[in-house]
């Protein structure tokens, strides 16, 4: 049998909404600061450590393989490769289990593992006819060339291309990601109100772990320039004065018309880092440590990518074949919160005979989530979903508060846009 991976220790900088308090910030940079930390605080022999694997969605030009840039930013030996993955809002995830193989395989023995977004510095890009335009000029030798090739120049060449919406727009089904969730408002019949009632609690939930210090336990304060005289030490999603009053004025973003998604019950685009120090339970035995957690197992799965919100059941169903688990073992769930319709959808879907019988080919459902035990301080509805970190953070968050209740057995899980899912089993310490 495969031995278990043991997750030593986790943390991650406050997630800040996009444009504000980190849009000043590189992704490397912000990466690079949690990534010195971990290594600092567990007193990790920088020599030890085989590999750096870091998930990120949009990776910077100026910073091709952010790991390795990662890596070296936060004073590991040059020796010490490092590798991007992306999977995403799925890297953080695959950054963690892409470590676990190749330690399983006998590739590695220490591994980093993280995730970064700045979902800030996502570029505005050229159109095609500007870039066009622009390459026929580089091209041109005299200046009577030039001259042609500026010639063909029209004002609405100037018209940018929005990165972050191209980013989140599926190219299969041509649906922006907000949509795939009115999708699902469709096909489960879930209206306006329960959507905006979920996305109040999360707030809620989120500003009670705050105000309890829950999320000190797993963050890095970050100094902020151009002076770096104050630290940012805390979310800045989450509100204190979230009320379902204020939620119903807004208007559907997405499908104007007949729609229930709106920019409250989605989550908020934000910038964050996180990682995590990975290796065998041997090895951590070994060097003294007392990890936070093991991984047990993991799977990811395909579906449709107009329903790509799913993903977290079709994945959960496999983790739970390989293991033998059922779902009145789990004890706690962080299931991101892309969007209310979507973690509605799949707690119906969970609870759901028939939907198990449709779509997964099993003759009872996979098994009702207990709403007292999912996501108990708050989502990224409240605290935002950085995408190529997320994952790292669902991990983190909720092992430390497995461990907080002594509890055996925990389930991360998330939807992934282009249609997947994934889900990992996470053990206790």
């Amino acid at each position: 049998m495969k031995e278990r991976i043991a997750i030593v220790d986790g943390l991650r900088s406050p997630l800040c909404k996009s444009g504000g308090t980190f849009a000043n910030i590189a992704a490397d940079d912000l990466a690079a600061i949690i990534v010195r930390e971990l290594v600092a605080r567990l007193d990790v022999d920088k020599n030890e450590i085989d590999e750096v694997i870091i998930g990120n969605v949009a990776q910077p030009v100026n910073a091709m393989n952010i790991a390795r840039v990662i890596a070296l930013k936060a004073g590991l030996p040059l020796s010490v490769p490092a590798y991007t993955v992306h999977r995403n809002c799925a890297s953080g995830m695959e950054a963690l289990t892409s470590a676990a193989d190749k330690i399983w395989a006998g590739q590695a023995r220490v591994v980093v593992a993280g995730g970064v977004e700045s979902m800030s510095r996502i570029p505005l890009l050229f159109g095609r006819e500007m870039t066009q335009l622009m390459t026929n000029l580089m091209k041109s030798r005299t200046v009577v060339q030039k001259l042609t090739a500026l010639s063909r120049f029209r004002p609405s060449f100037l018209k940018p291309v929005v990165g972050v919406i191209e980013g989140l727009t599926d190219p299969i089904c041509n649906q922006i990601m907000g949509m795939t969730a009115e999708n699902l408002a469709r096909e489960f019949g879930i209206g306006r109100d329960l959507q905006d009632e979920y996305a109040c609690r999360s707030h809620q939930k989120a500003i009670q772990a705050m105000d309890a210090g829950i999320f000190k336990e797993e963050m890095v304060p970050i100094p902020l320039p151009p002076a770096y005289h104050f630290l940012q030490d805390q979310d800045d999603g989450p509100r204190s004065n979230q009320s379902i009053e204020a939620l119903a004025k807004l208007k559907p973003y997405f499908d104007h018309k007949n729609g229930t998604v709106t920019v409250g019950n989605s989550c908020p685009l934000t910038d964050g880092a996180g990682a995590c120090l990975v290796m065998t339970e041997s090895h951590a035995k070994k060097l003294g440590y007392k990890p936070i957690g093991y991984l047990k197992a993991y799977a990811y799965a395909g579906l449709e990518p107009s329903r790509m919100g799913l993903g977290p059941i079709y994945a959960t169903s496999k983790v739970l074949d390989a293991t033998k688990v059922k779902v009145k073992d789990i004890k706690l769930v962080e299931l991101n919160e892309a969007f209310a319709v979507q973690v509605l959808a799949n707690l119906n879907a969970f609870g759901s005979a028939e939907f198990a019988k449709t779509y997964l080919g099993k003759s009872r459902a996979i098994g009702a989530i207990n709403p007292d035990i999912l996501n108990v301080n708050g989502g990224a509805i409240a605290l935002g979903h950085p995408v190529g970190m997320t994952g790292i953070r669902l991990v983190t968050t909720l092992l430390k508060e497995m461990n907080r209740r002594n509890l055996d057995l925990g389930l991360a899980t998330l939807c992934v846009g282009g249609g997947q899912g994934a889900s990992l089993l996470l053990e206790g310490q």
